[in-house]
């Protein structure tokens, strides 16, 4: 795909994966605008209870505010390919206007778009404007194949990714090991309860939000939530890294699922076919079905002699540059993909 002007509609947040993306594509050619609509949501959202109240009442004109923006930046920049990053803020009205501009029209859900496991997975919005685009792309085959047989539109694979500097790995490799299980992410019910039952057994330290209102288990150190070099500093530093699925991606696999591997972690993941055919079939991790194996396999892991587990640090980080796991060469996946179409 020759040089085009393409727009991405989503989040300019510094951890948001449009950046990754729209980083990329401006790196092999292309004409790159954001239009931050997530952003002006929350920040109008965020400002205190009473903007919160407003919204819920369904007084709030902050949605039309944003699409009368983006419109204005459709016009203005005339792009060839828009590229909606969810879409929750988004009208299916403006899409259809949109649409009509003339522009390929896209979208990327990270999350299932119909299934809504919070309040920010998804909305009326989500649900409404599957049938605007042109095409659709997920992470997820059983998510792929729903689209295709309800909206007979075309839906493209695209798994998630990893974006790590040689640099930063580098660094990461120099830590001490812990010899404890760990976990990244903030709780929900079920995967508290989970790592309860392996704290029985096996001390583990997790690292999210407000872990310390919802476990007093000895066994179990909540930490603050971690970002940037600390996040993959911590992702290598455990001898074990564990990867626990949401309630509406129980059977794929998440951003975790590439980022662990990539800085060279041992990961722990939930017995899934993707984490079979992206990792297990390479040697690249281990897999647990219930509680019981996580514990039997977490054990294992921690009892593997420091050789024999670097050996599987560096398998793992090699083979996710073999296998063009990076965010690079998803963003020319991407990019083949929206010349088939």
């Amino acid at each position: 795909m020759s040089g085009k002007r393409i727009l991405i509609v989503g989040s300019n947040q510094v951890w948001s994966l449009e950046r990754i993306y729209f980083k990329h594509l401006q790196s092999l050619g292309h004409e790159m605008e954001l239009f931050a609509a997530q952003d002006q949501f929350y920040s109008y959202y965020g400002k205190g209870f009473i903007n919160k109240l407003i919204f819920r009442s369904g007084l709030s004109n902050i949605y039309r505010g944003i699409n009368e923006e983006l419109i204005k930046k459709v016009n203005e920049f005339n792009p060839e390919l828009i590229w909606v990053f969810k879409g929750m803020e988004l009208l299916p009205s403006t899409l259809k206007q949109i649409k009509v501009h003339g522009a390929i029209l896209v979208n990327y859900n990270p999350d299932n778009p119909f299934l809504f496991s919070g309040r920010g997975s998804g909305n009326i919005n989500i649900t409404r404007s599957m049938d605007s685009y042109h095409a659709h792309f997920t992470y997820d085959r059983n998510i792929q194949q729903t689209i295709i047989k309800k909206y007979k539109l075309p839906c493209y694979l695209l798994p998630f990714g990893f974006e790590l500097s040689s640099e930063l790995y580098y660094d990461c490799t120099q830590q001490e090991e812990v010899l404890k299980l760990c976990f990244i992410g903030n709780p929900d019910a079920e995967r508290i309860k989970i790592l309860e039952q392996l704290a029985e057994f096996l001390p583990l330290d997790v690292y999210g939000n407000h872990w310390e209102k919802y476990t007093t288990n000895k066994n179990i150190t909540s930490n603050p939530p971690v970002y940037g070099v600390e996040f993959w500093k911590t992702l290598y530093r455990y001898r074990v890294q564990l990867n626990l699925m949401r309630p509406h991606n129980p059977n794929s696999h998440n951003m975790r699922s590439f980022e662990v591997p990539a800085v060279g972690g041992i990961g722990l993941f939930p017995d899934t076919i993707d984490h079979k055919e992206y990792f297990y079939n390479a040697g690249m991790v281990y897999l647990f079905s219930n509680t019981k194996s996580c514990i039997y396999e977490a054990t294992s892991i921690l009892n593997l002699a420091p050789d024999k587990a670097k050996e599987k640090r560096i398998h793992a980080h090699k083979a996710s540059w073999e296998k063009e796991y990076d965010y690079l060469d998803r963003t020319k996946q991407f990019l083949n993909s929206i010349d088939e179409l």
